[in-house]
């Protein structure tokens, strides 16, 4: 490993406590004193505090990391709880932040928890990052890893890069000063790309790629082991077995080659949301006022059915798979609004129907979390 990580000050020294809380990782030689007082000067930022954020944060708050931050807007949920395990049963409906602070404070009093308690976005990316050595990406949606990818470009910071979906998780560590970054690996979003609230995923799952977000995290601060740099370490828990791809630096990347074509940062990036789709979009606000106007249009909702007994906001309900059995029934000169749970599936089912001749159908921004969250309380959020 190329870098190391600098002890920034004698606030890290080590205070008697610290030296017995952190013993069993002082006595391995390629920590020691000095690696721990590294820990201890490092400020990580996580983004989200779910699925991979949980485990993550946890094992580096218990690994001593000094101060660490938390992007998090989101509350919690009765879904969370199957692999989101900063939470318990109690905090559904209350902020995820707090709490993950709580929780962490709780686990390790002799470290710093930062809150940023707002989506991450182009205007705040680079003020946020800029402030921290390295970056644990825990987001769940290709608009937000391209956001992160390009901030830490810009601002020449590391990050750690994980995924996770139904049976398969993967992770990655990217350093443009190093080697590749996101883009290189990934120029643009797959064609289908469902979010873990879409497909599913197995609970445990995002624990074992959370923390293997953390180790290479400790790795790159006390300056040992080799990176997942230009690697892309993938995980079949139904196999349970490990495969590795390995990638290098597009010397055309249009983010990290000497001659970038992306010079600013965008919320949604350019090839994942076109102007195009964004024609076939509408928000919950203009659903609403079209509601109110009592237009005449069908309702199409293309989650399971199990999901419209736990929240519903009406509709024809046509599960995204059965939906090319059902197109028939429908003219397609109606104007149709689709919805989801969050947006993914009607995305599809919209670009779908548009291939088949359908004119006027709009994908529902957000689905009915975005609902509950800004029309109608009443309606669960899940």
């Amino acid at each position: 490993m190329d870098k190391s990580f600098e002890i920034k000050s004698e606030e890290s020294e080590l205070s008697a406590s610290e030296l017995q809380r952190y013993s069993r990782h002082i006595v391995i030689p390629e920590i020691g004193i000095e690696g721990q007082q590294k820990l201890k000067s490092a400020k990580v930022l996580l983004i989200g505090a779910g699925g991979l954020g949980s485990p993550a944060g946890m094992y580096l708050a218990a690994a001593g990391v000094g101060t660490i931050g938390i992007v998090e807007y989101d509350e919690v949920s009765y879904s969370n709880l199957q692999r989101q395990i900063l939470f318990n049963t109690e905090d559904v409906g209350n902020s995820k932040a707090q709490i993950a602070k709580q929780r962490l404070n709780s686990l390790n009093p002799e470290i710093e928890i930062v809150l940023h308690e707002t989506k991450l976005t182009k205007d705040n990316a680079l003020g946020l990052i800029g402030n921290y050595d390295i970056v644990v990406d825990g987001s769940d949606n290709f608009a937000t890893r391209y956001l992160v990818n390009d901030a830490c470009v810009m601002s020449g910071k590391p990050f750690v890069s994980g995924s996770v979906l139904r049976f398969e998780g993967q992770v990655s560590f990217f350093d443009s000063t190093d080697g590749p970054c996101y883009r290189c690996l990934f120029p643009k979003p797959p064609a289908e790309s469902p979010s873990c609230s879409d497909a599913g995923v197995l609970g445990v799952l995002p624990g074992i790629i959370g923390s293997l977000q953390a180790n290479e995290v400790i790795k790159f601060i006390i300056g040992k082991g080799d990176l997942l740099i230009g690697r892309l370490l993938k995980l079949d828990a139904l196999k349970m077995k490990f495969t590795e791809l390995h990638f290098e630096k597009d010397l055309n990347c249009p983010e990290c080659s000497e001659n970038p074509l992306i010079t600013e940062l965008s919320n949604n990036d350019e090839t994942f949301i076109t102007k195009e789709n964004q024609t076939c979009e509408i928000t919950v606000e203009e659903l609403k006022q079209k509601f109110d106007r009592k237009e005449n249009f069908i309702l199409l909702d293309v989650r399971e059915p199990y999901e419209k007994e736990i929240a519903d906001i009406g509709g024809v309900n046509i599960p995204f798979n059965s939906l090319s059995d059902k197109l028939d029934e429908f003219n397609k000169n109606n104007e149709f609004v689709v919805y989801c749970h969050v947006g993914a599936r009607s995305y599809y089912a919209v670009e779908f129907m548009k291939d088949n001749g359908f004119k006027n159908v709009k994908n529902l921004i957000g689905g009915i979390d975005e609902w509950a969250v800004k029309i109608d309380s009443i309606v669960r959020k899940y």
